[in-house]
């Protein structure tokens, strides 16, 4: 009897403590209330955006130039890039978007890239040589553009895909072309020579930001480069660390 006595008791103050811990207060009590969730701000209106990226561009056009004899003796040159590269090139850039809007911005970029072309060198001609050749010719082409962005972050996640398009200027190329006659055979180029070049061009791509704080995110995407004239239009990769304030 003493232990039933004893387990009713324990039970009972255990149900006293287990409700003393549910309790209400009402009355002059004030009432504790949980914090709002923060607002979905990773991506904003009235937005300045710089990024800083690297990029590696290739050529549109195959390297398919022919062998310096054939470019020599039978004036045959084959199909290759005429401005950027023979084959590919790595450089960078930057950019800065005002957005105005939460998906869209308008802003500027400027980018420049390690260009690598060849020069035919003749063993006739004005400028001969001993022996017909194809010299390296290093160049760095630069563009600066406007461009206007679209982009749609992924409700209030940290994603953001992006498109965007621009027009502006390109500069720099490297253009190896035939120049003269040659007085002994006419039939044949005088010499060749690598003329630095300025195209007006087009730009359009895209790609996704991913946000690490509201201030900084990396970004990564692609662009298709269409520059005046033939053989010169160029891809580019891209990839760097965006900036939002």
């Amino acid at each position: 009897m003493k232990k039933f006595i004893l387990t009713y008791a324990i039970l009972s103050a255990f149900c006293a403590l287990a409700y003393s811990g549910t309790e209400r207060y009402s009355g002059k009590d004030k009432e504790i209330m949980q914090p709002a969730p923060p607002p979905c701000e990773w991506y904003r209106s009235n937005e300045w955006d710089v990024s800083i990226w690297g990029a590696y561009a290739f050529s549109e056009t195959d390297n398919n130039r022919t062998g310096i004899e054939d470019t020599d003796d039978l004036a045959l040159y084959g199909t290759y890039d005429r401005f950027v590269s023979a084959d590919h090139a790595w450089g960078g850039g930057l950019d800065a978007k005002y957005f105005f809007h939460r998906y869209f911005g308008i802003g500027l970029e400027g980018f420049a890239l390690a260009g690598r072309s060849l020069h035919a060198e003749l063993d006739h001609g004005s400028q001969s040589i001993s022996e017909e050749r194809y010299d390296v010719d290093h160049h760095t082409v630069g563009g600066v553009l406007g461009t206007l962005t679209l982009r749609y972050p992924i409700g209030c996640s940290r994603f953001a895909p992006y498109v965007w398009a621009g027009g502006g200027g390109i500069f720099g190329g490297s253009n190896d072309r035939p120049v003269g006659h040659d007085v002994v055979d006419p039939f044949l180029a005088d010499h060749f020579q690598n003329s630095d070049e300025s195209r007006g061009m087009g730009q359009f791509g895209g790609g996704l930001e991913i946000r690490i704080t509201r201030h900084v995110g990396f970004t990564g995407d692609f662009s298709w480069n269409v520059v005046d004239g033939p053989h010169n239009n160029f891809g580019m990769a891209r990839s760097g660390i965006n900036f939002a304030f």
